[in-house]
């Protein structure tokens, strides 16, 4: 079970030991047809999750690993290799190519975030976390950082959110 969902249910349940009455699960009528969304919500939590594990990770221009560094593409593939067992490769615009394009307002945790940092389309990219950051290779001076979208300097260059799940 993530962490993410640790926090959930401890942030939710407490350690109260007083009785709740229990709360009634919606009939069939009122949603005729469930989806379990857990699966996607586990994939999502865990990329994030793993994305912020590598925080102050060294900036390396072309890096691909924690050992030698990342760039921003270069973090993206590896969180997505290493948390979610999607072999995702290629520079920031290709990821804006391999990816689906989705509302901001629908922004969740996974979702990849893209921004116009060096005059081109698509030259930055970040992973989204939730509650308005996103993880992602800066700069050699600072590496791998957390940043909220709505910092002045990604609010002015932001491009657009795109999505590698389903």
């Amino acid at each position: 079970m993530s962490a993410w969902v640790l926090c959930a249910i401890f942030g939710i349940t407490g350690c109260s030991s007083t009785r709740h009455k229990p709360v009634p699960t919606p009939s069939a009528a009122s949603n005729p047809s469930p989806v379990d969304f857990s699966r996607y919500q586990s994939k999502r939590n865990d990329l994030a999750m793993y994305a912020m594990s590598l925080l102050d990770t060294p900036y390396a221009w072309g890096g691909r690993g924690p050992a030698t560094g990342f760039d921003c593409s270069g973090l993206v593939s590896h969180v997505y290799r290493e948390a979610a067992g999607m072999p995702v490769k290629g520079s920031s615009a290709d990821l804006g190519r391999q990816s689906r394009p989705i509302d901001r307002a629908k922004l969740q945790p996974g979702d990849l975030v893209f921004f116009n940092t060096l005059g081109a389309h698509h030259s930055h990219v970040g992973v989204y976390v939730g509650n308005n950051k996103f993880v992602h290779a800066s700069n050699p001076r600072t590496g791998v950082r957390m940043d909220l979208l709505s910092n002045r300097y990604y609010a002015q260059r932001f491009e657009g959110a795109q999505s590698l799940l389903d």
